[in-house]
């Protein structure tokens, strides 16, 4: 299927691409009606395409992604269960980058967003996203460095019995994605860091407060169902239970030095509503 920028190119070949691009960031394009900014949009050969006047709208970040914090240097989106945090061969434009790109791309002056870390499909909750290079640099190496801080909530399965304590495990990634604790000394094998206390205990679950200590793909998936506790929803970590049809772990708090004004700032997210349901009905 053709690209917008493809069909305006085939619509209008005496314009240059310089002002195809200026079209599309100034809301002049339409598809079926609505204005359509992202020149990468995919478009059927039976959508109507119209140039129009300049659109003046508030611009506004995509549901279902919510914006928690945003200034000239960087943004804190809220991201929802089910939804990448970039592309993949499989699903390559719904993605929080792809929707944010979007919105700063609408911007005057646009914008361009830069990735800093991730969170699983899966997962739900705080993000931060830079706006150049040298801001993502910045928290990145605060990432790395264990300066940044990343906090969150977890329904697992089965009553915890210590009241807080710390993971530490060495844990391994294969060629295909798959992730779990080493056999020994393996090579590749890298160490994974995760504290947690326990919040509740229901009858048959416990909700946790966690906060990381390194940053490894699915780490707090794989140290809970080693611990045996693994989290409610997750079939990929031996969870036998899934009641609210999701992996019930949310990115509620994200801490770190602002790169521009070298204070301090702290983000929050609310428990979800599905994660308290799956603790207090089991």
């Amino acid at each position: 299927m053709p690209t917008l920028a493809e069909r305006l190119r085939t619509l209008f070949p005496d314009a240059s691409g310089v002002s195809r691009k200026d079209w599309l960031a100034r809301g002049r394009v339409t598809v079926n009606g609505a204005v359509v900014r992202d020149g990468r949009t995919q478009v059927a050969p039976a959508d109507r395409i119209r140039l129009g006047a300049e659109t003046v709208a508030r611009i506004t970040l995509p549901r279902p992604l919510r914006l928690v914090h945003e200034d000239d240097h960087l943004l804190v989106v809220d991201k929802p269960a089910g939804l990448l945090t970039i592309a993949t061969d499989s699903e390559p434009d719904r993605t929080v980058y792809r929707m944010v790109y979007g919105y700063l791309a609408a911007k005057r002056p646009p914008g361009r967003p830069f990735i800093v870390h991730r969170l699983d499909r899966q997962t739900s909750g705080l993000l931060v996203m830079a706006k150049s290079a040298a801001v993502k640099r910045s928290l990145q190496q605060q990432f790395a460095a264990r300066a940044a801080t990343r906090e969150y909530a977890a329904v697992v399965e089965g009553r915890v019995v210590a009241e807080a304590g710390t993971l530490e495990d060495r844990i391994v990634q294969s060629s295909a994605l798959r992730v779990r604790r080493a056999r020994g000394p393996e090579e590749g094998a890298r160490v994974a860091v995760t504290g947690y206390r326990v919040r509740s205990r229901g009858q048959h679950t416990t909700l946790l407060h966690l906060t990381l200590g390194t940053g490894r793909r699915h780490q707090i998936r794989v140290q809970l169902a080693a611990l045996g506790h693994p989290v409610v929803g997750d079939r990929t970590y031996q969870a036998a239970t899934d009641p609210v049809r999701r992996l019930c772990l949310h990115a509620t708090a994200l801490g770190f030095v602002h790169p521009d004004t070298g204070k301090p700032v702290r983000y929050e997210s609310p428990v979800p509503a599905a994660l308290v349901k799956a603790h207090r009905r089991r």
